[in-house]
């Protein structure tokens, strides 16, 4: 959903440095997958393709924050 962003902390050897993917239209979405010693981070479509994609050493990755945008769900609103 528009909006959403993960942000991504790595290590960088004397300092770290912060990274941020987001969910720049609406339609789209962020996921997150590791695998094989790689985080991935990517921003897809709603039909699944990948607009962009950050990959990091997992080895250095320090933290990895998911925020979602918040959402409405439609049976609690009232009236």
């Amino acid at each position: 959903m528009k909006g959403d962003r993960v942000e991504i902390v790595v290590d960088a050897g004397d300092t770290t440095r912060t990274y941020e993917v987001v969910a720049s239209r609406a339609g789209r979405r962020v996921e997150t997958a590791v695998r094989r010693g790689v985080v991935e981070v990517s921003e897809v479509t709603r039909s699944g393709s990948v607009v962009r994609t950050a990959r990091f050493m997992a080895t250095r990755v320090l933290a990895l924050v998911e925020q979602p945008v918040p959402r409405e769900d439609s049976s609690e609103q009232t009236g």
